[in-house]
Parts: structure tokens; sequence; C-alpha cells
């Protein structure tokens, strides 16, 4: 099995793209294009790769469901996965340890972890609210690289 050090050279070399993919509860499988990133959970303090996702995605809705994830990196020829677990940590999605001025701060982090930059924080922390978004840290339980 690799290591999340294996995930972060695959994302230093081709951006924060990654596929995330969730099970539906037909046992199918259901994908879609995130930007993400490595972070640190905000409560257990362990590596986790991380999104963040609007109230009505249907990403969030089938996680709810069945909290199990993989994310999928690429760039060129190499690759890095990561699954595991889904905590996720939101405006609609409470989690014990992790306060209103806390999840601004994750919501922050996992943007930042993405690539994502922003001039004006106070906005950008109006828009996840207004936006209800929650992130989606998958704890690994596999990694895998080429």
């Amino acid at each position: 099995m690799a290591e999340l050090t294996e995930v972060q050279s695959v994302i230093d070399r081709g951006g924060h793209r990654a596929v995330v993919s969730a099970v539906r509860a037909d046992g199918s499988v259901q994908s879609s294009l995130v930007a993400a990133g490595l972070t640190e959970h905000p409560v257990t303090g362990e590596p986790a790769a991380a999104f963040t996702t609007a109230a009505d995605a249907v990403k969030l809705r089938l996680l709810r469901e069945r909290p199990q994830a993989s994310l999928v990196f690429q760039a060129g020829y190499h690759w890095a996965s990561v699954a595991g677990h889904a905590d996720l940590i939101g405006y609609d999605d409470p989690y014990d340890g992790v306060d209103s001025a806390h999840l601004r701060a994750l919501l922050r982090g996992v943007f930042a972890a993405a690539g994502g930059t922003h001039d004006d924080w106070a906005e950008y922390d109006r828009a996840m609210e207004e936006q209800r978004r929650t992130a989606v840290l998958i704890r690994p339980d596999r990694v895998f690289a080429m």
C-alpha cells in the first residue's frame, strides 16, 4: 500500500482535481469531479483527504447514507487514490468538537489544501454559509499510487 506522501506527490504534479466516488443504495457507484487536497482532521489531528461540497449535492446525500468514499487524483500517467470512512462536518452536518468558528477555519483550510486562494475571507465565509457547505474528510483506510 502507498503512503500519503505519494498522494501529495501526484497532487503536486498535476493539481487538485480528483474524482470522488460514493455508493448509491442499489450498490452502483456515483462519481464526480472535485477540487481536493490533503489536510489535518480538525478533531483527531490525523491526515485526511478532503474537499467541500454544497448542501444540495448528490454526493453529500449519498455520503450521509453510506459514509465511505474514494478520491482518485491524476497527473499525466501518475495517479493516487485514498479510500476510507468519510467524516462530514458542515453547516447541516454538525460534528462533536467543531463549533462555528472552527467550521469556518476548517472550510478555509480545506479550500486552501485544494489549491484555493481568496482575497476576501469574510466574503468566502458568507458564501460557504449561504451554500450550506460541508467539508468531507476521508480518513484513509487504503492508499494506492502509481
